[in-house]
């Protein structure tokens, strides 16, 4: 193993990983490489090239890739239901759909109130079957990642759509761009990533987290996570002992259930977002900007979200 893969900070950190595995680049050629997913029953994964308006499939079997929708509406973010289907941020679709199993496109929601949404970005499915997902306005800041507009709605929130009726609320109104998103593995807590400093200079680059109700749906005001060194976070997995597995500028960083950082795992490139693979959910997969890669830890994903 080259010594400069792992940054071991707490000794469980040492534990997480494999000292005999290293970082493989299993595929080059995208311009931002983002919104990993992983299909178990066919043992393959799907991530966006955002500005190529892909979305690429690896297969794990034999190690081919494939262009797997082209065009895909510039999505971004994605995740996989418990049906096993494909829910997908649509910077240019301004919306967030599905993919049926009949391989149809069902847009599940592309409003609030009336006014459309900025720019979905990225996606978790909660087991009671609600979808829960980040509005910042990156896909209609410039041509570059969607379609260049205006702001219908008043700001960049978190939003839920509910599994019985559909309908849409705000989660959360104060966030300045809430970017990656998921559910503790006991579903008790929402952490949400805010990307804010891409906007203004002294803006947020940090996580926070907030406390679910009993009902499920509302959300405690949050409180601060972690922040980030190098970059900021964008997407972030847990694994099923609570620690949260994040993408940073400087490659993959773990946080332990108490904020702890407790290492890290370089990569070459500006890491965007991750997912846990494998039948046995135990390699990690990492878009970062131009290519996708991967490493096996000694963590096993969280089994949802994807």
């Amino acid at each position: 193993m080259p010594a400069e893969t792992y940054e071991i900070l707490d000794d469980r950190f040492a534990r997480l990983v494999h000292k005999s595995a290293h970082l493989e680049k299993l595929w080059t050629g995208s311009r931002w490489a983002e919104g990993p997913a992983y299909f178990p029953a066919g043992r393959y994964l799907v991530w966006s090239d955002i500005p190529n308006d892909r979305l690429m499939r690896y297969d794990e079997t034999d190690g081919s890739v494939s262009t797997f929708m082209q065009p895909a509406m510039n999505q971004n973010g994605h995740t996989v239901d418990r049906q096993g289907r494909l829910v997908a941020c649509e910077h240019r679709g301004r919306c967030v759909s599905r993919i049926e199993h009949d391989g149809t496109r069902k847009v599940l929601a592309d409003r609030h109130d009336g006014k459309r949404f900025n720019s979905p970005n990225d996606v978790v499915v909660k087991s009671d079957g609600s979808i829960w997902f980040t509005d910042p306005s990156y896909g209609i800041d410039s041509d570059y990642e969607g379609d260049a507009a205006p702001h219908e709605v008043d700001g960049c929130h978190v939003y839920r759509i509910d599994a019985a009726t559909g309908a849409v609320s705000a989660a959360l109104t104060d966030y300045e761009k809430p970017n990656g998103l998921a559910f503790s593995p006991d579903e008790r807590y929402l952490y949400v990533a805010d990307t804010g400093i891409s906007h203004r200079k002294d803006g947020p680059r940090h996580i926070r987290v907030h406390d679910v109700g009993a009902d499920g749906r509302t959300l405690g005001p949050g409180r601060v996570f972690a922040t980030c060194d190098v970059g900021v976070f964008d997407g972030f997995r847990f694994d099923i002992s609570g620690n949260l597995w994040t993408s940073t500028g400087a490659g993959v960083s773990c946080y332990a259930p108490d904020g702890t950082l407790i290492g890290k795992i370089a990569v070459p490139e500006v890491v965007a977002n991750l997912c846990f693979g494998g039948p046995k959910r135990n390699r990690l997969y990492v878009c970062a900007t131009t290519s996708l890669y991967s490493i096996f830890v000694n963590a096993h994903g969280a089994t949802w979200p994807s």
